[in-house]
């Protein structure tokens, strides 16, 4: 009986490579056809990937936090307990040849999936046992002695997600001493969070800050020991952060790698132009309060009304809903509306897609929203639904900011930003009175129009803000 290497599959997308972020299995489990074994983080989303072969895990790859590119071997499998002519061999045998109809991620084969762990064989062959992979350590019993050497040695801590490594570096928190909640002991941004509640452990310790001793140093006496954490506090208080400062290199991969890369694009091909408007958002928040008064099992909020007034907007102005085809030279109008609305994560800013939104009334298009932003925090958003987006929402003003010069999100034509909704004087019949007063910022694709359809796109939008009864006739 073969041994089988499953090697990280096709991800669709344009997808070229994913980082391993947990093992569902070690070394010497058993695994059933279409069993979840590990999830990878790509550029899109974080993914579980099924293996197409049953049998015993004889060797895993990469671990966690590798980077592996398509067709790089993930996982090696070998025959059920190792031995032949046994009933489970055969039994391998017969799923083995049933095999594995698809082993994109997300996807499986029609067997019934199971991700619960499997009871672990003993080895094959008896002083061979087989090799841990480096990601996970040999666990230890609590009651069990630490070695001399391992004495106040702290095990490095793991963490893989840059901001959550930007997190602490900004606010102090010394990583080593934070405990982890995270599958396999990694550090996740809610522990340094939980971290910095707490003072103790939100103090980087002064040590950190000086230079490691080079082999042959002399030991520092108590006199130099006072006078290096004088300067150090010295440098910290003139940084007005409490914090000395460090450099840090961050690999830019995954989800950041392909913001970045879009972004670029987006400034080198398309040149875009911004314009905005103040407006009275008093009446729109009438119209949210009370739909959530009267109607609480709608769950209409502020964002699904806001997306209401681009879907009709675009229906007038539908040169805005289109995409520029620069190898044929041609603008292409899309026949449908898929929205894209700006979320931010653990894992950075994404643009989930709310399809067909222009077949959708208010309620559907806020529980598709509800939805798509649970799966984005979740990180367990498919890469379909980010991608095919024709125009895209972004609120930046949950970040408490007025206005923005936001960058389309490419091959968009255009994009609609919402700052913070405050308390400002404004004119109404003639008089002076304090009113909920917003900036929409509009950025759009000089190419695909000129300023007039932009300017009457915003000014229709925001009329909509401003009289959300203006949306009776175009829904």
């Amino acid at each position: 009986m073969t041994r089988h290497v499953f090697r990280l599959p096709d991800l669709g997308e344009g997808l070229t490579e994913a980082e391993i972020v947990d093992w569902k299995v070690a070394v010497g489990d058993t695994v059933e056809i279409d069993q979840i074994v590990v999830e990878v983080e790509t550029a899109k989303a974080a993914v579980e990937v099924p293996v197409p072969y049953a049998g015993t895990v004889l060797s895993l790859h990469a671990s966690a936090g590798a980077v592996l590119s398509v067709g790089e071997p993930l996982i090696e499998v070998g025959p059920a307990g190792g031995v032949g002519g046994s009933a489970a061999a055969e039994r391998y045998r017969e799923e083995e040849r049933a095999g594995s109809g698809n082993v994109l991620i997300g996807y499986g084969t029609g067997h019934t999936p199971t991700t619960r762990r499997r009871s672990r064989k003993a080895p094959a062959t008896p002083g061979q046992p087989p090799t841990a992979p480096a990601s996970r350590p040999a666990p230890t019993s609590p009651a069990a002695p630490a070695s001399p050497a391992a004495a106040g040695e702290r095990q490095a801590p793991r963490v893989i997600s840059p901001l959550v490594r930007r997190l602490a570096h900004e606010h102090g928190v010394d990583l080593s001493a934070v405990t982890p909640t995270g599958p396999r002991g990694v550090i996740l941004r809610r522990d340094v969070e939980r971290a910095m509640a707490t003072p103790a452990a939100s103090t980087v310790p002064a040590a950190s800050a000086v230079a490691p001793a080079t082999p042959g140093a002399t030991e520092t006496t108590p006199a130099a020991t006072g006078t290096a954490s004088a300067a150090t506090r010295t440098a910290s208080e003139a940084t007005g952060t409490g914090t000395p400062l460090r450099t840090e290199r961050i690999p830019l991969r995954g989800l950041r790698r392909a913001v970045a890369d879009k972004l670029s694009r987006s400034r080198t091909e398309i040149p875009d132009a911004t314009t905005w408007v103040d407006v009275d958002a008093t009446g729109l928040l009438e119209v949210k309060d009370a739909l959530r008064r009267d109607r609480p099992d709608l769950g209409i909020g502020l964002l699904a009304l806001l997306a209401r007034s681009c879907v009709a907007a675009l229906r007038r102005f539908p040169e805005l809903n289109s995409s520029v085809d620069t190898a044929r030279a041609e603008i292409v109008r899309h026949g449908h509306v898929n929205l894209g609305f700006a979320a931010q994560t653990d894992r950075g800013l994404v643009v989930p897609v709310v399809r067909d939104a222009h077949l959708m009334t208010t309620a559907q298009l806020a529980a598709e929203l509800a939805r798509l932003t649970a799966l984005a925090r979740e990180g367990t958003l498919p890469p379909a639904a980010l991608t095919g987006g024709t125009f895209t929402l972004n609120n930046y003003g949950v970040f408490g900011v007025d206005g923005s010069t936001p960058i389309i999100n490419h091959p968009e034509a255009a994009l609609l930003g919402v700052g913070r909704i405050i308390d400002r004087p404004w004119v109404k019949d003639g008089a002076v009175v304090p009113r909920k007063v917003t900036q929409l910022s509009f950025t759009f694709d000089h190419r695909v129009c000129d300023g007039g359809a932009a300017g009457g796109f915003l000014r229709f939008v925001a009329d909509c803000v401003e009289n959300p009864a203006v949306l009776l006739a175009h829904v």
